[in-house]
């Protein structure tokens, strides 16, 4: 059952804590890290401080901060939990970014998913898997910030205007953390 938080300006957060089993996370995680063809991108200043990977519906592209994804077709596991993921969200998915994030200096810095493509008020589902990481969202305004700790197994769904008024990270640590998965699933618009 999921957690339903409404934050300010009109964005939804649902939150799943449990929705892999501990067994299943285990199992998707291990697979994911060690089965996807993990990149190291670069943005037009430096490497992203973490290795990423796109997959997505047959001729979809997708662009930020100077990266240029193209279209890695599904597997059948990615495709499994695509389904399970859309079940809960209510929503259609037709891509998913995955972050492997390796340790605490790997990060993802403050952005919103708000590019043109992915439509007026988009709906972002995110899983964790691996070790628990801060996620933080910012208000744009006010600067309000919330910060969770996503669980293992993991289900983070933003959706409203969240992604208007709200800018979201992974901060680097300098605690001792292992690895991390993290899958970003989103409908891009053609």
């Amino acid at each position: 059952m999921a957690q339903r938080m409404e934050i300010l300006d009109g964005g939804t957060l649902d939150y799943y804590e449990a929705f892999y089993s501990a067994t299943e996370a285990n199992a998707l995680f291990e697979q994911l890290r060690t089965q996807t063809p993990w990149r190291q991108e670069r943005s037009r200043m430096r490497p992203f401080p973490r290795l990423t990977a796109w997959y997505a519906d047959a001729g979809l592209t997708y662009r930020y901060s100077g990266v240029t994804h193209e279209a890695t077709p599904w597997t059948p596991q990615l495709l499994e939990v695509r389904q399970h993921v859309e079940q809960a969200a209510t929503a259609p998915f037709n891509s998913v970014l995955l972050n492997f994030y390796r340790d605490g200096q790997d990060s993802i810095g403050y952005h919103s998913d708000a590019e043109p493509e992915l439509g007026v008020n988009p709906i972002i589902a995110s899983i964790s898997l691996g070790e628990v990481r801060q996620f933080v969202l910012k208000h744009v305004k006010t600067g309000e910030k919330l910060k969770f700790n996503l669980a293992h197994g993991s289900l983070l769904i933003m959706g409203g205007t969240s992604q208007h008024h709200w800018v979201h990270a992974v901060p680097k640590t300098k605690a001792e953390v292992g690895r991390r998965v993290n899958l970003t699933f989103r409908n891009i618009r053609s």
